[in-house]
């Protein structure tokens, strides 16, 4: 039988510490709900004793959240483990982290404190800790750097006061894979012992790059807990990556003996909220949730994935909640751009499908990338159909019989208007219906979801829809910072597309 591996989610309090982050308890909340929805097994919501506003965060996802441990961060002060304690009052389950410095340097220079001072610091804060709660973390703070005997030492003072996991951070990145699982094999032998209630954890930073690697490798000496934040952030270069550490777990289970609980479906959706209430781009080659992850632009890696996504793709991308994406640029080829065709519904003959390839191919070599939007352009110029694409002018809403909403939408196509009204259940259906109507087209919405681009009463969204019109899919992206405009602009950016193909494929044009 495997044993289960925690996924224990700092990215509310070391994450939230990267410069510039500052999230407020609703961000908090809103987080760590959705961490609940991706099923990690605690969440660290914050530093309670740190100020009002962590306090309130912790507080409030303590009452708010289910699912997860709800742990907080606390120095061996008293003052720190009462305050983190009155902090998770509400919690189903709940977990005082308590840390201290351990390294030479961080003891002279930091905390003015001798090795036994410390000692006793330890045993004083964890044995306060679990006259509160039953579950308490102990931390010695950098703990690669300091020396092992002392580590070992203060660890199993923390296991007599009671603590119950002991985690050893790599707080500044120092160390290498061996190393580290050597220092993780002495404390597993000689602090865990035959206590089997005793977990044994790992916290890395990305100083190096050697986050997710140290984490993984700890593993193999005894780990069975595993600190990470969403999209690696944190302190300097950050902390390791919790979704590339439950992806890693995931596809290469043939090497680790352990299982997890996450849904990995809910990956996607989570880096997203992060990145947008914390103002931290998703690097595009980022692993697992990038832009870039499961996308394909060279010719021979396309043609892979067209036969067999397996060819260069070793995770499904749908396991994530992301998806593959063939990206048009100089190093595609035929299939590729025949790919993306057949996707947009545009057939083309022999002779059209080369003019548009060439085309294709003289703009990629000086553009990049090559859009939807380009393709449609390409195919537009090359085959002589002119696309009548329209765009929004004006939404109106009145109350219609038994108080369902009316939607007025007034669309500009070449300077002339066009008005279209229907009703519907709320008012992003009857103006989808009533774009339908405008177009003459009718389409099946496949998916539809929006995304805050900020926080606060004037935020902005994105709304992303994908419809079906006959055996074709078409997607739109609008923003707005009204959710039914924007809703009706990516309806419309959809139904352009449906549009411009649907003349391609009845061969409406002028050549």
């Amino acid at each position: 039988m495997q044993d289960q591996l925690i996924i224990f989610d700092t990215t509310l309090r070391d994450g939230e510490q990267a410069p510039g982050i500052a999230l407020s308890p609703d961000d908090k909340v809103a987080i760590a709900k959705q961490l609940a929805r991706l099923r990690v097994d605690v969440i660290e919501a914050g530093f309670a004793a740190s100020s009002p506003g962590d306090f309130e965060s912790v507080s409030r996802i303590a009452g708010e959240v289910a699912g997860p441990t709800i742990a907080t961060l606390a120095r061996t002060h008293p003052d720190d483990i009462d305050r983190a304690a009155d902090a998770l009052k509400a919690a189903d389950k709940a977990r005082i982290h308590v840390f201290i410095s351990t390294s030479p340097i961080h003891m002279e220079q930091m905390i003015k404190m001798t090795p036994d001072e410390v000692l006793v610091a330890v045993k004083e804060g964890v044995a306060r800790a679990r006259t509160y709660v039953d579950d308490v973390e102990f931390s010695p703070q950098d703990a690669t750097r300091s020396d092992p005997d002392f580590i070992i030492e203060v660890c199993r003072a923390a296991v007599a006061a009671g603590a119950t996991t002991i985690n050893i951070p790599d707080t500044v990145g120092y160390a290498m894979p061996d190393e580290f699982v050597e220092l993780m094999r002495r404390v597993y032998d000689d602090v865990r012992g035959g206590n089997e209630d005793v977990i044994v954890s790992t916290h890395c930073h990305n100083d190096l790059g050697m986050a997710v690697a140290n984490s993984l490798s700890a593993i193999h000496a005894g780990a069975r807990q595993i600190e990470g934040a969403i999209n690696g952030i944190g302190e300097r270069a950050g902390n390791t990556s919790t979704e590339e550490i439950i992806m890693a777990l995931s596809t290469r289970s043939d090497l680790f003996d352990v299982e997890i609980g996450a849904d990995t479906t809910q990956i996607l959706e989570t880096s997203r909220l992060v990145s947008s209430l914390t103002g931290y781009p998703i690097q595009y080659n980022k692993a697992v949730v990038g832009k870039n992850a499961f996308a394909h632009e060279s010719g021979i890696h396309q043609h892979g994935v067209l036969q067999n996504r397996e060819t260069y793709e070793i995770m499904d991308p749908a396991s994530v909640g992301h998806q593959s994406v063939l990206v048009l640029g100089k190093h595609s080829g035929r299939a590729a751009f025949a790919d993306a065709l057949e996707r947009l519904g545009i057939p083309l003959e022999d002779e059209d499908f080369q003019r548009a390839f060439e085309r294709f191919k003289e703009l990629a070599d000086r553009k990049g990338e090559i859009t939807e939007q380009g393709l449609l352009a390409i195919v537009s110029e090359e085959t002589g159909f002119n696309s009548e694409e329209m765009r929004l002018v004006a939404l109106h809403f009145t109350g219609g019989s038994h108080d369902e909403p009316v939607a007025t939408v007034t669309l500009d196509r070449e300077g002339t208007e066009v008005v279209s009204t229907a009703s519907g259940d709320g008012m992003v259906n009857a103006a989808f219906v009533a774009l339908q109507d405008a177009y003459g087209i009718a389409a099946t919405l496949l998916d539809y979801r929006v995304s805050p681009l900020s926080s606060g009463a004037d935020a902005m969204a994105k709304v992303d829809v994908i419809v079906q019109v006959a055996s074709a899919t078409y997607s739109g992206r609008g923003v707005s910072t009204d959710v039914v405009e924007g809703s009706a602009r990516a309806m419309i950016a959809a139904l352009n597309k449906a549009s411009f193909a649907h003349g391609i494929a009845n061969g409406d044009n002028d050549g």
